[in-house]
């Protein structure tokens, strides 16, 4: 039988009860979610929650323990811990103590900004580092007891105005909404655009690592990596390395940034093996410290890195198909809140979903959702490039300014960190990280607030739409 129902080994989870203060919509809706990553089983958690009936069509046959090391930022662990998860994620996560950013060729830490508590104070919630995989697994153990979670439905077609999704075995799925959050070779996505639409090539790729922190522990120069327990950014020409622990620091995550010169940059995977001596070729001539993590990987795998432009809109005409995460907001990993925008995307659905009391508020709630998400989704696209830029500079005059600037933030955090005043402006400071502002707006980000705010000021708008029942004297 081509559609299956997926039901795991082990469903138990922490039972958060009623989100958005018990209310659930009076007027339930059949809910198509296709997709079943972080932002679809995000998004199915949240609109069950709110008193929908949801169905999750995945097109794999099972759900595959994939992927490496993600971070969970203060903006996506407060919607974490409310959805009742926060002991999971303490047993499954690492709280990194710090950033630090170095040079490639000696090591030198030229940017460091403090996390570990001084993030749970500023932001009011934690920053972890998560394996992907077990990041899903919480996720969907959270969803699965509230929704129907498909697996080896591939969806051929998407007809937007009923809506429904006709799957490759024949069958048609209806629905009152249809949600597509199936990442960014999105099939939605071409209905909303309407037309072809695919992926480009950035022009890089990444090896991604996992190596036992037993093997680090084993040699002087690697044991700080464990110990220490920070977030490390590698910065060289061309290209960066991103290294942490996970999993309770049993192992040790790189993302290793490169140039995407095979000619193969319009496939997107993440599990190319290839080999380790291109690897070795390529980083050649940085540190000792890349050198011995680099001795340790026997075979890395490859990741196409492939992006697109910002769309002007995520919802079909129709008003009953609408785009969540890297469908409609693809992000490049270079400032870690690919995840998180695809989460925050499904709190706000969710919350203001809560809220339906007739069908014919389906359009103007989505509408909704948009106006709420789409420019800081677009902002954080931006900001995600630009670390591209930064991080890869050549040594030179442009280097050396980027690496001034980091500097500069550092050593006023450390003043901080010292109990002194902060001395410095760091507004567009190099190390985005350390600049207040823009941190402040990334990780200080309350999804379910914004949800609340936008329902207080319009929704006695929306309910006005409600078409009368009332018989006329």
């Amino acid at each position: 039988m081509d559609a299956q129902e997926s039901k795991p080994a082990n469903s138990a989870h922490d039972d958060p009860g009623h989100l958005y203060g018990g209310r659930q919509a009076s007027q339930p809706l059949d809910i198509v979610v296709i997709g079943c990553g972080l932002g679809g089983l995000s998004a199915a958690y949240c609109l069950a929650q709110g008193g929908h009936k949801v169905t999750i069509l995945e097109s794999a046959a099972a759900i595959a323990d994939v992927g490496a090391g993600i971070q969970a930022s203060p903006n996506v662990s407060r919607l974490l811990l409310r959805w009742g998860l926060r002991k999971r994620l303490e047993e499954l996560g690492v709280k990194p103590q710090a950033l630090s950013i170095r040079r490639w060729t000696n090591d030198e830490v030229v940017g460091w900004t403090p996390f570990g508590d001084a993030i749970d104070k500023e932001y009011g919630a934690p920053y972890y580092h998560v394996h992907r995989a077990d990041f899903h697994r919480m996720l969907y153990a959270a969803a699965e007891p509230h929704c129907n979670i498909r697996v080896n439905c591939r969806v051929a077609a998407v007809d937007p105005s009923k809506p429904s999704a006709t799957l490759a075995s024949g069958e048609v799925v209806h629905a009152d909404l249809i949600i597509g959050a199936d990442g960014v070779k999105s099939l939605t996505r071409e209905y909303v655009v309407g037309g072809p639409d695919k992926p480009k090539p950035t022009g890089d790729a990444a090896y991604r690592v996992l190596i036992p922190t037993e093997k680090l522990l084993q040699d002087d120069d690697l044991r700080p990596l464990v110990e220490k327990t920070e977030s490390i950014i590698w910065m060289g020409p061309k290209g960066h390395i991103v290294g942490y622990n996970i999993r309770a620091k049993k192992e040790y995550n790189l993302v290793m940034v490169h140039p995407d010169d095979d000619g193969q940059g319009n496939i997107e995977s993440w599990d190319v093996e290839v080999n380790a001596s291109k690897m070795k070729e390529y980083y050649e001539g940085w540190n000792t410290t890349i050198q011995k993590l680099i001795d340790l990987i026997p075979s890395p795998l490859e990741w196409k890195l492939s992006d697109r432009d910002p769309l002007s809109s995520w919802i079909h005409p129709d008003g009953k198909l609408v785009l969540l995460g890297d469908s409609c907001h693809p992000m490049l990993p270079y400032r870690a809140q690919g995840s998180a925008m695809a989460i925050e995307d499904a709190a706000v659905l969710g919350n203001l979903f809560s809220h339906c009391s007739h069908r014919s508020q389906i359009t103007p709630l989505v509408y909704a959702y948009q106006s709420l998400r789409y420019e800081r989704a677009t902002a954080t696209q931006i900001s995600s490039s630009l670390n591209r830029f930064i991080f890869h500079h050549p040594d030179g005059p442009e280097q050396e300014k980027r690496d001034r600037e980091m500097r500069e933030a550092m050593e006023d955090a450390e003043r901080v960190a010292r109990g002194e005043k902060s001395t410095l402006a760091l507004a567009g400071n190099a190390n985005q990280w350390a600049d207040k502002k823009k941190s402040g707006i990334q990780f200080g980000y309350d999804a379910d607030a914004e949800a609340e705010k936008w329902w207080l000021e319009h929704g006695e708008g929306l309910m006005a739409l409600i078409p009368t029942t009332e018989v006329p004297n």
